[in-house]
């Protein structure tokens, strides 16, 4: 078994996982191999082996890793003692920010949607989320009379689809409205956030 310094070893895991990321974004999932990834990573294919044994797991764990920055954020956010719409305009920043950094994620859910929703689930599970803290938020704001009654799953899945569709679009989105233009494309995401947070607040207010 091969010897590798743990900072060494956290090193390189890190620089796979950076590289992976890299080349998910521009291959996706189907077209990426393992040797793409190595050879982005600057390492031999056997070493990116013996890290992870195969693309789907090195995918998994771009994945959690995406996710284990944002979720103890949003959790911050919400259980913080902010009024209930800047909670809301944080969370919509936060989770943009995520997904513009990490473009794959939004095409990887869709996909895995149907294809194996039980694979999605556990992996959203190992990332610690936790879709019960904001319905216990929402319901409390409910009772405090601060927002209108409402279903908090309704919110929460228009806070999710309205942050996300536009990433996962982003092919179709550049050539219809921006020519492709990257520049033009990411200032609007970055305009965005205030027009979700615009949209989501005027809808549950009171």
């Amino acid at each position: 078994m091969v010897n590798i310094p743990e900072a060494h070893s956290l090193s390189t895991e890190n620089k796979i996982l950076e590289a992976a990321k890299k080349v998910f974004i521009e291959q996706g999932l189907e077209g990426t191999s393992m040797q793409q990834i190595a050879d982005e990573a600057g390492i031999n294919k056997s070493l990116l082996h013996y890290y992870f044994r195969s693309k789907e797991k090195l995918f998994d764990a771009v994945f959690t890793f995406a996710f284990q920055y944002i979720v103890p954020q949003i959790e911050d956010i919400m259980v913080s003692d902010c009024f209930i719409y800047v909670k809301i305009e944080r969370i919509v920043a936060e989770y943009m920010d995520m997904l513009m950094k990490n473009q794959f994620i939004p095409a990887f859910i869709l996909h895995e949607i149907n294809r194996n929703p039980d694979r999605l689930y556990q992996i959203m599970q190992g990332s610690g989320i936790r879709p019960e803290i904001f319905v216990d938020q929402f319901v409390e704001e409910m009772k405090h009379g601060n927002i209108r009654p409402a279903d908090p799953r309704q919110l929460i899945i228009n806070i999710l689809s309205l942050c996300i569709l536009p990433v996962a679009a982003k092919p179709l989105i550049q050539r219809i409205f921006f020519n492709t233009d990257e520049l033009a494309y990411l200032h609007f995401l970055e305009e965005r956030k205030k027009i979700v947070t615009d949209f989501i607040i005027q809808s549950i207010q009171p």
